[in-house]
């Protein structure tokens, strides 16, 4: 049940009683529980697929390379997790038949990771579920979507994740 009043404007006006920077502390909660709301509503939508969204973006990293493989240490890098994670998600995928693992033809001490048949088909299954439902963002205009994107761009940047 809804509440009468948005907690995070009250928590922000409480702030403002005992400290500085109010409007950064209303944007981080904000970000913050919307980023928990998404995260819930994609990991619902994938659930029935046997996914998780970071086992799904794995899997459409690799749906996005020209061999359908990638050696484990690019895909920790471009989706910006640890290593650890990667090969933990990467064993989970190949445990349920959507990923082979196989040694690194080029490169003895690298392993790839190559979608299978069955990845790129639940790929494509999981994604049209996925987009049907605006990633959990419908409330919000392709317009309003551009602007968010864009206002959290420099966010990015500044931690380094592009240039």
């Amino acid at each position: 049940m809804p509440l009468p009043f948005d907690p995070i404007d009250e928590a922000a006006r409480q702030w403002g009683l005992r400290w500085s920077g109010v409007p950064a502390m209303h944007a981080v909660t904000s970000l913050m529980r919307v980023q928990q709301l998404v995260l819930g509503r994609l990991d619902a939508i994938l659930r029935p697929h046997g996914l998780t969204f970071a086992r799904y973006e794995a899997l459409v990293l690799l749906c996005f390379s020209s061999r359908g493989s990638l050696p484990l240490g690019k895909m920790g890098e471009r989706l910006q997790v640890h290593p650890t994670s990667i090969t933990s998600i990467v064993q989970r995928l190949e445990a349920d038949g959507l990923v082979m693992r196989r040694p690194h033809p080029d490169d003895g001490r690298a392993v790839l990771a190559e979608v299978t048949d069955a990845g790129r088909l639940l790929v494509e299954r999981a994604t049209s579920d996925l987009v049907g439902v605006d990633f959990g963002l419908g409330a919000l205009t392709d317009e309003q979507l551009g602007e968010l994107s864009g206002l959290l761009a420099p966010v990015r940047r500044a931690a380094g994740d592009f240039e």
